[in-house]
């Protein structure tokens, strides 16, 4: 500003020269922000800082590999050779490039699918991207490859929206600090000690996933969304879980048992299809 420019006239012109700065940093009124394609399920909890990812992660792997070597131990392991296994690696691998859109920091996950031979309907994704699928939910329920990556993408939804960090911070909270490791995710996702003969014997729970409803109702709208992303049919969402349905109405599936279950889960899906639909449309366009 000119030193010799009137006082008067400095004061105006610095006033201008604020006025224009707060201008500046205020958010643009009346501008139409961009607003993100796909589903809305909110921000991700602030609970989930408490706890290091890169610690929940570590974890999750030592916990990964251990199961794997167990089923390898029992022959439950699908071989590269399994068609099941050939088919759900297709499938994942159309999957996983969609997942930076919900978290960043799986741009940098080392992803690992794995077919686990046992007739529980199951499937889970631990955190850092390590998916594993019964074959019992795949041949019990018949499952389509739009089905089977709506399971796959709603597993991997839990790991991408970090619910078991989330929970591990809402524990944090009430416990006054936050335990990360084999005890903590066991308590998690259920890991039974007994797991070897779990495998074998396809009576019990490998994972026995226990999120909230909420969590559930978030993985199925972000699931449905990266499979329509990859070209799946999100409509197929509604069929998966009308034959969840109907494989529990004697004994509810392992699977189905710790989920949601019911009309309002389905209508959920059914609010939510006309997000989705153009991006699968446009999936198929490119192809």
């Amino acid at each position: 500003m000119n030193p010799r420019m009137p006082l008067k006239h400095r004061c105006t012109a610095a006033a201008r020269l604020a006025l224009l700065g707060v201008v500046l940093a205020m958010p643009a009124w009346g501008v139409a922000q961009p607003q993100r394609e796909g589903v809305d399920v909110g921000k991700s909890s602030r609970l989930s800082s408490l706890v290091p990812a890169a610690d929940v992660e570590k974890a999750a792997n030592q916990q990964y590999h251990q199961l794997l070597q167990q089923a390898q131990a029992k022959k439950a392991l699908a071989g590269p050779g399994h068609p099941q296994l050939q088919r759900l690696t297709t499938i994942s691998k159309r999957l996983i490039p969609q997942a930076v859109s919900w978290n960043d920091r799986a741009r940098g996950w080392q992803w690992e699918v794995n077919l686990i031979g046992s007739g529980q309907i199951n499937a889970f994704c631990m955190p850092g991207g390590k998916i594993a699928v019964f074959t019992g939910i795949i041949e019990k329920l018949q499952l389509t490859d739009d089905e089977l990556a709506m399971v796959v993408g709603h597993e991997m939804a839990h790991a991408l929206r970090e619910h078991a960090r989330e929970r591990m911070g809402k524990s944090a909270v009430t416990q006054g600090a936050a335990r990360v490791g084999g005890a903590v995710l066991g308590a998690i996702f259920g890991i039974d000690p007994n797991i070897t003969d779990l495998v074998a014997r396809g009576t019990a729970s490998l994972l026995n996933l226990k999120f909230s409803r909420g969590d559930e109702s978030e993985a199925d709208l972000v699931g449905m969304e990266l499979a329509a992303r990859a070209g799946y049919d999100p409509r197929a969402a509604v069929t998966l879980w009308k034959k969840m349905g109907q494989a529990g109405k004697n004994a509810p599936p392992e699977w189905l048992s710790t989920h949601p279950s019911g009309g309002s889960r389905i209508a959920e899906i059914e609010r939510n299809l006309p997000r989705v639909m153009p991006l699968y449309e446009r999936t198929l366009a490119r192809r």
